[in-house]
């Protein structure tokens, strides 16, 4: 075999069909469902996105309000979760605690299963799973935060949606209409991409029948990696290297010189730009007259012109949602687990997919060690 026919990473490989979101290379414009996603970001609540991901089609408003008195009545920590985060000790990445959190609810929710072999689940029961993890991760992401800065649990409220209780619980004040489209437009942004690296992990756990639940504990490890959900983080760690913009071209030219990647830019699938960053720069821009804190789009401004006429290369989605939820208040560590709460809701729904049309995930490799040989006696 040579190694023309052996696709490191997967590049260029198509493993399966997806009816749940796809980029048009037409337009640039990702799809969930056939919609694209920035037409969603400005008119959609978060939760008739993940209704619409799950169910293929945006809910009327009466399955939106019958959607959403469901989700409300799981918004709450449950106990097993609060209790297993507190065992964590406070230096812990909050990617760590999300993850525990999601092993915990999938263990008390499927407590009495006969065997693994009944660990899949039904569809209908596949659904009430989701929606389970959709109302309870933002519990699990706010205390984290609110326990490293050593402040008590805020309870959910029924009377507000998804972006705006999220907020509440982080917290513990009613959020600013600014702040909460800003924040409910990020969420839809970061809900489904296809078969990225977690959700490609989530479907092949899923391929083997595995539950739901483990599908996700496996899509959260592979997110908590730098070249896949990490890099939001990232974003936030340049900016703070830099501090100023007249440092831009400095710091650039020894970024470059040391050969460092540059977390924020560039994209497996988008080539001439990432078709969801024009929608999060202007919610960027909205927090920032919100906040009146031009010093960060300066910023934003100088070190993406700077890159991009120097290497070609653009923008992705994470470098406009760092500064977002820096702004909106959140730590710099909380912002991967809140990729974790949005892109709950694209993996469910391909295991899902997966598991209704399932044939176990198992590539081939090529062999390259020691041909066979033989213990000398």
């Amino acid at each position: 075999m040579s190694d023309s026919d052996i696709k490191k990473g997967l590049a260029g490989v198509t493993v399966d069909e997806t009816a749940i979101s796809k980029v048009n290379p037409e337009t640039n414009s990702l799809l969930y469902r056939g919609y694209p996603v920035q037409e969603l970001a400005a008119t959609q609540p978060f939760e008739a996105v993940a209704y619409l991901l799950w169910h293929g089609e945006l809910p009327d408003a009466t399955q939106l309000a019958e959607f959403r008195s469901v989700e409300r009545a799981h918004r709450a920590l449950p106990r097993e979760v609060r209790a297993g985060i507190d065992l964590l000790p406070l230096s812990a990445h909050p990617m760590d605690e999300i993850r525990t959190a999601a092993s915990i609810i999938g263990a008390t929710d499927t407590a009495g299963a006969a065997s693994v072999l009944d660990a899949s689940g039904t569809p209908e029961e596949n659904l009430d799973r989701s929606i389970r993890l959709f109302a309870a991760l933002p519990a699990v992401v706010a205390y984290g935060q609110r326990r490293r800065r050593q402040q008590e649990l805020i309870e959910p409220r029924d009377d507000l949606d998804y972006s705006a209780n999220f907020l509440w619980m982080t917290f513990g004040e009613m959020p600013d209409p600014v702040v909460v489209d800003a924040f409910n437009r990020s969420m839809i942004l970061y809900a489904e991409h296809s078969f990225n690296a977690s959700t490609f992990t989530a479907r092949v756990i899923a391929s083997t029948l595995s539950d739901l639940y483990s599908a996700v504990v496996g899509a959260i490890g592979a997110l908590k990696g730098p070249l896949h959900g990490g890099a939001n983080e990232a974003v936030l760690h340049v900016f703070n290297e830099i501090g100023d913009p007249d440092n831009v071209t400095d710091w650039l030219n020894k970024a470059l010189a040391e050969k460092r990647k540059i977390m924020g830019f560039g994209h497996r699938v988008y080539k001439s730009g990432d078709s969801r960053v024009p929608t999060m720069k202007e919610a960027l821009d909205s927090l920032v007259e919100h906040f009146d804190r031009p010093e960060v789009a300066t910023l934003y401004d100088a070190l993406e012109n700077e890159f991009v006429s120097r290497k070609g290369i653009y923008p992705n989605l994470d470098y406009p949602s760092g500064p977002a939820y820096d702004l909106i208040g959140f730590d710099t560590l909380t912002f991967t687990p809140l990729f974790v709460a949005a892109r709950v809701t694209g993996w469910t729904a391909h295991i899902m997919e997966q598991m209704s049309s399932n044939a176990l995930i198992r590539p081939l490799s090529a062999y390259i060690g020691t041909e066979e040989r033989h213990v000398q006696l």
